[in-house]
C-alpha cells in the first residue's frame, strides 16, 4: 500500500477562495471589509516572514490588514496598551500578536489582553473555555485545519477513532476537542503513554503533534489510517551538502506512507491551513461583532 498524499496547499487555497468570495460579498453589502490587526514586536527573521505572508494573504482575500510593527525594546506595558486600543477600535475585527515575543515580554499576559471576540488565533482562556463548553467562538487555526483536512479526505468523521499524540495547549488538547465535536472517539496519547505504538495502531485518524522529528513510524500506523502530521522540525540534511537542513514532520513519512491510507506531507500539509484558518476566523469575527450573517460555504 502507498498512501495518498493529502494536499494541504490545495485545501487551504479552497478555504481562502471561499473566504475571499464571502469577504467580497460582505464588503458589497455593508460597505466595510473585515479587518485584521497584526502586531509584530522585534526583528525575528522568521516572524517577519510569517507576518508578511499573513498580510499578503489577508489583502488577497479582500480584507484589510492593519500592521503594527514595534521595536524590540518596546515595553510589555506598551504592547498591552496597544492591544487594549485595538480591542476598543470598532474598525478592527481580529487581533493577531505574532509569537514569539522578545524575552522581556510575557506572551501569556499579552495574549490574555486580547478580547475573545477578536482572538483570531483562539489562544485566550475565554476562547479555550468556549471550546471546552461547546459554545460558539473562534477556534485555534492549526487544530481546526487538521479537522478540515481529515474531513476533506474521509468525509463524515462521525464514529472514527482519533488518536492525538501530544497534549499541548496550542495543538494537542484543542485538536482532541475539535475532533470530539465531529463525533469522533478520542484518545490523547503522550510521552507517558504505555505502549504508544499499540495505542496509535487503533487510530482511524492519527494526529501527530509532539514536536519530535520522525518519532512516529509505520509501527504506529493502522493500515489504511489517515495520518495528520502537525510537526515542523528542521534537521540536518547531509545529502544536500555540509551544513544544510531540511524540514520533516513528527512522522517518518517514508515508512508511514507504506501503511497509511492517506497522509499529510511536511511541508505542504497542515502548515498552509494555519493562515487559511486565520483568514476564516477574521471573517467570522467580523460577522459576529458587526451582526452580519455568515455567508454560506465559509
Amino acid at each position: 500500500m502507498t498512501a495518498s498524499i493529502i494536499d494541504g496547499k490545495a485545501v487551504a487555497a479552497s478555504v481562502r477562495a471561499r473566504v475571499g468570495e464571502a469577504a467580497k460579498a460582505l464588503t458589497a453589502a455593508h460597505g466595510a471589509a473585515p479587518a485584521l490587526a497584526v502586531v509584530l514586536v522585534g526583528e525575528d527573521p522568521a516572524s517577519k516572514v510569517y507576518v508578511r505572508n499573513k498580510v499578503e494573504q489577508t489583502e488577497a482575500a479582500g480584507m484589510r490588514s492593519l500592521e503594527h510593527k514595534l521595536p524590540t525594546d518596546t515595553t510589555e506595558e506598551a504592547v498591552v496598551d496597544l492591544v487594549a486600543r485595538l480591542n476598543a477600535d470598532p474598525e478592527v475585527d481580529g487581533i493577531l500578536v505574532q509569537l514569539p515575543l522578545p524575552k522581556h515580554i510575557s506572551s501569556d499576559r499579552v495574549i490574555a489582553a486580547i478580547h475573545p471576540d477578536k482572538d483570531v488565533d483562539g489562544l485566550t482562556e475565554a476562547s479555550a473555555g468556549r471550546l471546552v463548553l461547546g459554545q460558539p467562538g473562534l477556534r485555534p487555526c492549526t487544530p481546526a485545519g487538521c479537522v478540515i483536512l481529515a474531513e476533506e479526505t474521509l468525509g463524515d468523521l462521525s464514529g472514527k477513532h482519533c488518536v492525538v499524540v501530544g497534549r499541548s495547549i496550542l495543538v494537542g488538547k484543542p485538536a482532541a476537542l475539535l475532533f470530539l465535536e465531529k463525533n469522533c472517539t478520542i484518545t490523547i496519547a503522550h510521552s507517558r503513554t504505555a505502549d504508544l505504538a499499540a495505542v496509535c495502531q487503533t487510530a482511524d485518524i492519527l494526529v501527530a503533534a509532539v514536536g519530535r522529528p520522525e518519532m512516529l513510524t509505520r509501527e504506529h500506523v493502522k493500515p489504511g489510517a489517515c495520518v495528520i502530521d502537525v510537526g515542523i522540525n528542521r534537521v540536518p540534511a547531509p545529502e544536500k551538502g555540509e551544513g544544510k537542513t531540511k524540514l520533516v514532520g513528527d512522522v517518518d513519512f517514508a515508512s508511514a506512507s507504506e501503511v497509511a491510507g492517506s497522509i499529510t506531507p511536511v511541508p505542504g500539509g497542515v502548515g498552509p491551513m494555519t493562515i487559511a484558518g486565520l483568514l476564516r476566523n477574521t471573517l467570522l469575527a467580523a460577522c459576529h461583532r458587526r451582526g452580519w450573517d455568515v455567508p454560506e460555504g465559509v
